[in-house]
């Protein structure tokens, strides 16, 4: 289960690195269009609470998948 988690939060990184950068990228290169940065903004957060989401999901069914191996008789 270690492993897993730790790849999930992988992916959680990975999917908020290119909108960061994206963001970073608008900014340094001066565009003065203010919707540009808006939207970079935009997508950046909607990254962040849909990778959140999808990482707490994963974790839960984790925990639940750990929790029902560890009740379950062996055979």
């Amino acid at each position: 289960m270690a492993n897993n988690s730790n790849g999930v939060f992988s992916d959680l990184f990975n999917a908020v690195g290119a909108p960061v950068q994206n963001l970073s990228d608008t900014i340094g290169n001066g565009i003065s269009g203010a919707a540009s940065v808006v939207e970079s903004c935009t997508n950046l957060c909607a990254t962040i609470v849909t990778s959140s989401a999808n990482t707490a999901v994963q974790l839960i069914q984790g925990v639940a998948t750990g929790i029902s191996s560890a009740i379950t008789p062996k055979k």
